[in-house]
């Protein structure tokens, strides 16, 4: 039941990447994420209010019980690790193409992969080591077709933000992988994305607004709502698939790398991005490395 919401949680997060695409190109990065974090804290507030203040959702699965200050901590952390990803993730994708970007977020479960093993004792088969040594065959494989597009993976600063953004989101796997053993899925999702905005409302009105004028000025996309609902809704099905008992952090995150498939296509549909040939040999791989993982589980 997890590996096929960490499936869906997958196409979820692809169709994100996408809207996310098209609300960064030739527009300002900051305010996009914080009407991001808004729009998703506004969503989600509802929840809490009609949990604390009605007995409507007691029992169901969409109810946030109240917590303790130690946990709003927890949580807390988890945004700054967030945001801290989005923030370096963001950059990386307004300025690069969606065929790059994907393929290197691709293979972030590679480290979340050693960290499992290290903090949580996770043990994968053969069949699951296969699928990571492809993984990381497609990152190198990768770097060689981004070259013949003028991006040298060691001096371009976009593509250390890229990378910066997979280091930090192998960090929140493993820190969701120990928050979801004790708290529940929408603790985690509305708290974060609260912490989030504030946050980012912060950087925005210190950061963002005194320089506006000196950077890339702001346009509004409709797509930029869009980024918001699908975000939410992958999320809760990514920490749903994280509370079942059984379920591993290194597989679910390779799992939902598997949003590539998506993004590859609008690169090559929707933004008519250049070198897509060299490209499917890093694509098959991951996706044939998706394919090992999940005959690994059965």
């Amino acid at each position: 039941m997890w590996v096929a919401l960490a499936f869906l949680s997958a196409f979820l997060l692809g169709c994100y990447d996408v809207n996310k695409k098209v609300s960064l190109t030739n527009n300002a990065v900051i305010p996009v994420l914080f009407l991001n974090t808004l729009i998703s804290s506004l969503i989600l507030l509802p929840f809490v209010c009609l949990s604390f203040f009605t007995p409507l959702l007691d029992g169901t699965m969409f109810y946030v019980p109240q917590v303790s200050w130690e946990t709003h901590i927890a949580v807390f952390i988890k945004a700054v690790i967030v945001l801290a990803s989005w923030l370096f993730g963001y950059f990386g994708i307004k300025h690069l193409p969606l065929t790059i970007t994907g393929p290197i977020k691709a293979t972030q479960p590679v480290l979340t992969l050693m960290g499992a093993m290290l903090i949580f004792g996770e043990r994968l088969n053969m069949y699951q080591w296969i699928g990571v040594i492809l993984a990381i065959a497609s990152f190198y494989l990768l770097s060689s077709s981004g070259k013949k597009e003028g991006i040298h993976f060691s001096h371009n600063k976009w593509i250390f933000y890229t990378v910066l953004s997979v280091i930090t989101g192998s960090m929140s796997g493993l820190y969701d992988k120990h928050l979801m053993k004790s708290l529940d899925v929408m603790t985690v999702q509305v708290w974060f994305n609260v912490y989030q905005c504030i946050m980012m409302t912060l950087i925005l009105l210190f950061l963002w607004y005194p320089r506006r004028k000196k950077t890339t000025p702001f346009v509004w996309h409709w797509n930029i709502i869009f980024i918001s609902v699908f975000l939410i809704i992958a999320d809760w099905i990514y920490f749903y698939a994280l509370s079942f008992p059984d379920s591993m952090i290194s597989i679910v995150s390779m799992i939902r790398r598997s949003n590539v498939l998506v993004t590859f296509a609008a690169g090559a549909l929707f933004f008519h991005e250049k070198n897509l040939k060299n490209k499917v040999l890093d694509l098959f791989l991951v996706l044939l490395g998706m394919l090992f993982i999940y005959w690994g589980t059965r």
